[in-house]
């Protein structure tokens, strides 16, 4: 057979090949395309629900998803009524059984506490310290202060010492909800999440010492080592007292004896022009 035609029938076999593989991709994908896609039907929240709220049937929608329903979604409205919110839920966002309180848990601050943990009410001051500036989410550290036991009432045995450190705050008077706007409020009363150790601390220093919180920046987890602060080193200085100078100058006469100038009288001497003076002291006086 001519080799040219067998050239010619090889590629022949190869287009055709590349045309039926390709007409089968495209068959494929129309078919694939053409069958109906697996989604799932979940109750999500028709507005926004804020912390602490108990969730009703006006505030639940369903709506439709891709694929099937991801682990913990609530596919059902009734069993998200009556629950408690413990992270607040935006309009349109998937309700998941992690985001809700136990049934029967109802609203407000209780269903936020974490298992194993405590809500604690500290009464702080709202002219001293940062109460003003403390809302829901934020990091503090719990200062006291007062005398120590054992020693005097006066104020230079006072002394400041850390309490406890990376405190969350839970609440701040009646609002247990981030303010949005950052906005400061007075408040008297602010719920601090401990543990129950830390609650018993907390409450025996609040009894007798006076409570102050401090900020810290969320990020920072460290638990720094700070030495108590008394009243006395404050104001304790190496600097020795500069001595006022009456002070000064009756202890330095008091350190050497004073000697007066012993008296003089002075000689005239004339020989010829020149003219000189000698100056002699008196005998039997001060030496």
């Amino acid at each position: 057979m001519n080799r040219r035609l067998l050239t010619i029938l090889l590629i022949a076999f190869v287009i055709a090949g590349l045309c039926a593989w390709l007409v089968y991709r495209l068959v494929g994908v129309r078919v694939a395309a053409s069958k109906p896609m697996a989604t799932a039907r979940v109750v999500a929240a028709a507005k926004d629900i804020p912390l602490g709220a108990v969730i009703t049937t006006a505030d639940l929608t369903t709506i439709t998803i891709a694929g099937s329903a991801p682990k913990g979604a609530i596919l059902k409205q009734e069993d998200a009524v009556g629950r408690g919110v413990i992270s607040e839920i935006y309009q349109g966002e998937m309700i998941l059984d992690s985001r809700l309180a136990g049934v029967g848990s109802g609203g407000g601050l209780a269903p936020t506490i974490p298992q194993g943990m405590r809500a604690c009410a500290v009464r702080v001051d709202e002219v001293v310290g940062v109460a003003g500036f403390v809302i829901p989410g934020m990091r503090v550290d719990v200062l006291v202060s007062g005398s120590p036991p054992g020693q005097n009432n006066g104020n230079q045995s006072e002394e400041t010492q850390t309490l406890l450190q990376n405190i969350e705050v839970l609440s701040a008077g009646t609002d247990i909800q981030k303010d949005s706007q950052g906005k400061p409020q007075q408040v008297q009363v602010v719920n601090l999440l401990v543990t129950p150790e830390q609650a018993e601390t907390l409450s025996l220093a609040a009894n007798s010492l006076k409570v102050q919180l401090v900020l810290r920046n969320p990020l920072d987890t460290q638990i720094a080592k700070v030495p108590p602060t008394a009243m006395k080193n404050i104001f304790a200085t190496d600097v020795p007292a500069t001595p006022k100078t009456g002070e000064g100058s009756s202890r330095r006469s008091a350190g050497s004896e004073h000697k007066p100038a012993p008296k003089t009288y002075t000689v005239t001497v004339s020989n010829g022009s020149k003219t000189t003076e000698e100056k002699f002291a008196t005998p039997g006086g001060p030496h």
